[in-house]
C-alpha cells in the first residue's frame, strides 16, 4: 500500500513528466536560489530606504522652503504629500531674499556631514555605484547610504538642484554590498546584488520597476552593451523594492498626461530634430558639470565648505531668473527638485511659455553643475528629466505653432525629451524609454520615444554623466577572469604546479623565529602551515609576519599558529585557471597553496599568481612579452 501511495505522489508531481525541467530547474534555484532570495531582501530594503528619504526630503523641504521662504515647489500629480505636512502648510507671501540663504545653509551642513563621516558620499551617488561594481568588487561602506540619504534630503530640500535617483541607488546598492558579505557570497554574486539594489532604488523612487531592471544592467556600459546576470536579481529587487514604496505612497504613476498618441509617420521629422537637440543639450550638460566640479576641486577652501557655495551660486541663479520674469514661480524650477513645471508642460503644454522653458532648462543645467560638481549630495537623474523635458516642451511649442497637424500637442515633446534627453546623457537609451513611459502611465509614444532615444544615443558623443562607466564587458575589471578563462582554454592548476620540500612547509608550533627564517629562505610570500599528516591548516602571510617581528616584546610568544589565516580556500590540481584567478582575488594573496582533494587537503605544492599572469600573456601576445613581465 505504502508503495502504490508513493509512486501515485510521484506520478502526480507537476514535473514528473517533464524530468529535463525538473533537472534544470534543481539545478537552478541550487546554484541561485540564495542569491535570488537575497535580490528579493535588498528590494525590501531599497524600498523602505525610498520611504524614509522621501518622508526626509518632504520635511526638510516644508521647514526650510514652505516654512522658511514661503516656496512651495510644485510636484507631479502622482506624487502624494504627507497629509500632516499638507494640512499646515504655511500660506505667507513668498520671501526670494530668504532663498539666498536657505540654500547655502542646506550645503554647508551637508558638507560637514558628508565630508566628516563619509567623503565618498559626496556628488551623485550612481557613479560612485558603478565604480563599486567595476573596481572594488562590489563593496561599499555601510555608512555610505546613511550618510547619503541625510545629505541628499538636506540638500534637495533646502533649496539645492539634485535628483533622488543618486541616494536610493545608494541605499539599495549599499545593502546588496552589506548582505552579499554577511551570507559569504562571491565577488561576482556581490556585484550582481549591489547593481540589483541600484535598479530596485530606481524602481522604487521613480515608480517603474521594469526600468529598473533594465537600468541596473544598461548603466554600467557607456555602449550599448548590458550585463545579462544583472537583469534578473534586477528584476526581482525592482519588483519587491516598488510594492513596498507604492504600499506607503499609492500606485499612481509619478505624471498626470493627457490623451497622447501617435498617428503619423512625418511625425518621425520632428522629432528626429528633437533627438538632435536633445544630444547638443546633454553634451553641453556634461560638459558643464565636469567642468564645474573640476574648478571646484582647484579651489583652496576647505572641502565642507564648497557644497555651500555651490548652493549659493545656484541660488542666485533662481532669484535672477525669478526677477527677469516678472516674479514667475515656475522659473524656480531651476531650485530643488524642479519636477513641477514638467507636470505644467504635460497638462497645458500649449499654454506655457516656451521662453520659460528654455530659462529653466540652461538654468537647471547650472544649478545642478553648482549644486552636485561642488560636492553636494544629491541624484543626476532627475535634473536630467528637467533639462530634457523643459528643452523638448520649448521645442514643441515652436513646431505647434507652426505644424500644429504634426505636433498637435507640446505635451508629447516633453516627454519623449526626457527620454531622449538622459539616453544621450547617461548612455542608457533603453531603460531610459521604459522609466519615462512608467512615469507617465502612457506608451501610447513609445515609437517616438524609441525614435529620439536610439537617434540620440548614436548623436552624442562618448562623454557620459557617468565617468565610472567603461565601454565593455571586456574592459571592465569585473569580467577580466572571463576573458583569462577564454584565453587560458585547456590550461589547469596542475600545469603550474611547484613542490614544496618539507622544510618549506609550516607546522603550528613552530616560532616565529622559524617562519621568519622559511620565508626568507623561499620564493612565495605565503607558506602553507600543515598538521602532522601534511594536511593543510593555514596559510602564514609575509606581510602578517612582519607586522608581527616589529614588537619584539612578543617575538618569544608567537608561534605559526597564532599568525595563520586559517580560513583561505586551496586549490585543486584540476583546478582550471579561472577558478584560480578567482580564488587569488577572494584570498587576497600572491600564492595559494595546491592540495589533491578538498576532504584530505594534503598540500601538494604552491602556484602564485604571477606565473598565470604570464600564461596568460604568452597566450596572447607571445613568449616575448612574457618574457619582458618576468624580468620587471
Amino acid at each position: 500500500m505504502d508503495g502504490h501511495n508513493s509512486q501515485s505522489r510521484a506520478l502526480s508531481h507537476p514535473l514528473r513528466w517533464f524530468p529535463e525541467f525538473a533537472a534544470l530547474s534543481q539545478k537552478r534555484f541550487r546554484t541561485q536560489g540564495r542569491l535570488y532570495g537575497a535580490a528579493i531582501l535588498v528590494g525590501v530594503v531599497a524600498g523602505l530606504g525610498a520611504v524614509v528619504f522621501a518622508i526626509a526630503c518632504q520635511v526638510v523641504s516644508f521647514v526650510a522652503l514652505s516654512a522658511g521662504a514661503g516656496y512651495r515647489p510644485g510636484a507631479p500629480a502622482g506624487e502624494a504629500g504627507l497629509r500632516w505636512l499638507k494640512k499646515h502648510e504655511p500660506e505667507g507671501p513668498l520671501n526670494p531674499w530668504l532663498l539666498l540663504i536657505i540654500p547655502p545653509i542646506g550645503g554647508l551642513v551637508s558638507g560637514l556631514i558628508v565630508f566628516r563621516f563619509a567623503p565618498e558620499a559626496e556628488g551623485h551617488g550612481t557613479d560612485a555605484v558603478i565604480d563599486a561594481y567595476h573596481n572594488k568588487q562590489g563593496y561599499i561602506r555601510p555608512r555610505v547610504p546613511i550618510v547619503k540619504i541625510i545629505a541628499s534630503a538636506l540638500t534637495i530640500g533646502s533649496g539645492g538642484s539634485g535628483g533622488r535617483e543618486g541616494p536610493i541607488a545608494q541605499i539599495g546598492a549599499g545593502f546588496g554590498s552589506f548582505l552579499a558579505r554577511l551570507l559569504g557570497l562571491r565577488p561576482a554574486e556581490r556585484r550582481v546584488l549591489l547593481a540589483a539594489g541600484m535598479g530596485a532604488g530606481v524602481a522604487a523612487i521613480f515608480r517603474a520597476p521594469l526600468a529598473g531592471a533594465l537600468f541596473a544592467s544598461e548603466v554600467l556600459y557607456w555602449s550599448s552593451e548590458f550585463e545579462p546576470e544583472v537583469i534578473i536579481p534586477a528584476g526581482f529587487a525592482s519588483v519587491v523594492s516598488y510594492c513596498t514604496f507604492g504600499a506607503f505612497f499609492g500606485w499612481d504613476p509619478l505624471f498626470e498626461t493627457p490623451q497622447l498618441h501617435f498617428d503619423n509617420p512625418w511625425q518621425l521629422g520632428p522629432y528626429m530634430l528633437l533627438a538632435l537637440l536633445m544630444s547638443l543639450l546633454a553634451m553641453l550638460y556634461t560638459r558643464t558639470f565636469y567642468g564645474t566640479a573640476h574648478w571646484f576641486r582647484s579651489l583652496r577652501m576647505p572641502n565642507y565648505l564648497k557644497p555651500a557655495f555651490g548652493a549659493f551660486g545656484s541660488a542666485v541663479i533662481g532669484v535672477s531668473l525669478y526677477w527677469l520674469f516678472g516674479g514667475s514661480t515656475q522659473v524656480l524650477s531651476v531650485l530643488s527638485f524642479g519636477y513641477g513645471i514638467l507636470q505644467d508642460g504635460m497638462r497645458d503644454g500649449a499654454n506655457i511659455s516656451a521662453l520659460i522653458l528654455l530659462a529653466v532648462a540652461f538654468g537647471k543645467i547650472a544649478t545642478t553643475s553648482l549644486t552636485i560638481g561642488s560636492g553636494g549630495s544629491g541624484g543626476v537623474f532627475g535634473p536630467s528629466m528637467v533639462i530634457g523635458g523643459c528643452g523638448g516642451g520649448a521645442l514643441g511649442i515652436f513646431f505647434h505653432q507652426f505644424w500644429p497637424e504634426l505636433v498637435p500637442n507640446p505635451a508629447s515633446f516633453v516627454i519623449v525629451g526626457m527620454a531622449g534627453f538622459f539616453a544621450a546623457a547617461a548612455k542608457t537609451p533603453f531603460s531610459t524609454l521604459i522609466i519615462v513611459s512608467e512615469m507617465t502611465g502612457d506608451y501610447q509614444l513609445l515609437l517616438p520615444a524609441l525614435w529620439v532615444c536610439a537617434l540620440a544615443f548614436l548623436l552624442s558623443d562618448e562623454q557620459s554623466l557617468y565617468r565610472s562607466q567603461v565601454e565593455s564587458r571586456s574592459r571592465s575589471p569585473a569580467h577580466q577572469g572571463a576573458y583569462v578563462r577564454d584565453v587560458l582554454t585547456g590550461l589547469s592548476v596542475g600545469q603550474f604546479l611547484t613542490p614544496e620540500a618539507d622544510g618549506s612547509l609550516l607546522h603550528p608550533s613552530d616560532s616565529l623565529g622559524t617562519v621568519i627564517e622559511q620565508l626568507s629562505g623561499s620564493a612565495y610570500p605565503v607558506l602553507p602551515v600543515v598538521d602532522a599528516d601534511q594536511r593543510l591548516v593555514g596559510v602564514v602571510i609575509l606581510e602578517e609576519v612582519h607586522l608581527a617581528s616589529r614588537s619584539p616584546n612578543v617575538q618569544p610568544w608567537v608561534l605559526a599558529a597564532d599568525l595563520m589565516r586559517s580560513t583561505v580556500q586551496p586549490l585543486q590540481p584540476d583546478d582550471r585557471l579561472d577558478r584560480a584567478q578567482e580564488l587569488f582575488v577572494e584570498n587576497d594573496l600572491l600564492a595559494l597553496p595546491v592540495v589533491d582533494n578538498l576532504k584530505d587537503r594534503r598540500v601538494l605544492g604552491m602556484v602564485r599568481r604571477v606565473d598565470i599572469a604570464k600564461a596568460y600573456l604568452r597566450r596572447l601576445h607571445g613568449d616575448r612579452t612574457a618574457k619582458q613581465l618576468s624580468e620587471a
